[in-house]
């Protein structure tokens, strides 16, 4: 099979019927095979009847339907499971995505021997304030944190080998940055394409100002879960360190000090008096709490389980 499109949705009926009559008519052009697999990630208005329809209507049409919402990444992880073609595209269901890029992006994939490739919407008809300069600046931060260098992290439209899919763990909103994933699980080969960026045609977008907060968290959180992410106890443990040593030195220098009064003569300061004593205390404790941080994520890693992150209520087509 050449291409799996998988595309996650919420509440999306006004645009659905729109965009599965032009996906199958630029598969049809190229003569792809193919499957459509649309990610219900819990609606509440009628997509998944809209869905059920094309599934009927066409074998090639295969569904997962979430009994709640779970987010993206949770819908576009299941997707992925089930996907088998060769090369995997994800878009927004929104219309905003164009499927006259999937040609491109497949042709990048299996002749520019890529193993995942990003979109990039240069020009863009967002809200300027709202979408675009907080955009610009995700991104900026992005780059410099990750060290993969593409312009458009957030756009939905990508596409990947079959093999980068199976090999990324996608969770909580890291959708944003699957290539970063890609990127720590070994996939060096990471393109980036100009695509077309189209108004919003139906509804409003489901994504607000928090994703641009969330977005800088998760960054954080990657940047520490791939260099740390199997061995927390060299983070945590060299900052306990640091700490103990801080610690140690203030205690003698606390006890230099009060030897150093007794031998001249001086009345002796309490040590409870003298700042450095708090200063010691203080950091022996973060040190002791910092090792404990470091063996419980330890035991975590070593006793952690895949625990499902979402419920599936229907699937349509799958074997």
């Amino acid at each position: 099979m050449n291409l799996s499109i998988l595309i996650p949705l919420l509440n999306e009926e006004e645009s659905l019927n729109e965009l599965y009559t032009w996906i199958i008519k630029v598969m049809q052009t190229h003569n792809y095979t193919y499957e459509i697999i649309f990610l219900d990630d819990g609606s509440t208005d009628n997509s998944w009847q809209c869905i059920e329809q094309f599934a009927h209507e066409n074998r090639h049409v295969k569904g997962i339907r979430f009994m709640k919402n779970f987010g993206k990444s949770q819908a576009l992880h299941a997707g992925f499971a089930k996907a088998q073609g060769d090369v995997i595209i994800t878009m927004d269901a929104d219309l905003q995505d164009s499927p006259e890029e999937i040609p491109g992006l497949y042709d990048m994939i299996t002749n520019g021997n890529f193993d995942l490739v990003s979109g990039w919407k240069k020009k863009r008809y967002d809200s300027v304030m709202a979408k675009n300069l907080p955009s610009k600046l995700f991104n900026w931060a992005a780059r410099k944190t990750s060290g993969v260098y593409l312009n458009d992290f957030n756009c939905g439209l990508k596409a990947y080998k079959n093999v980068v899919v199976k090999n990324v763990e996608v969770s909580g909103e890291m959708h944003r940055y699957i290539p970063v994933l890609a990127k720590n699980a070994g996939f060096n080969k990471i393109g980036e394409k100009v695509v077309q960026h189209q108004a919003r045609k139906y509804g409003e977008s489901k994504f607000g100002m928090s994703r641009f907060i969330n977005g800088f968290l998760d960054l954080i959180t990657i940047w520490f879960l791939s260099r740390y992410g199997k061995r927390p106890m060299h983070f945590f443990g060299a900052a306990g360190v640091l700490m103990f040593i801080i610690g140690f030195l203030s205690t003698g220098l606390i006890i230099g000090i009060k030897l150093y009064r007794l031998y001249a003569g001086f009345h002796p300061m309490l040590v409870t008096e003298n700042p450095l004593f708090y200063i010691a205390l203080t950091t022996m404790i973060i040190g002791t709490q910092l090792f404990l941080a470091g063996f419980l994520g330890e035991i975590i890693l070593r006793t952690k389980s895949n625990e499902g992150r979402y419920k599936v209520a229907n699937e349509l087509n799958f074997l």
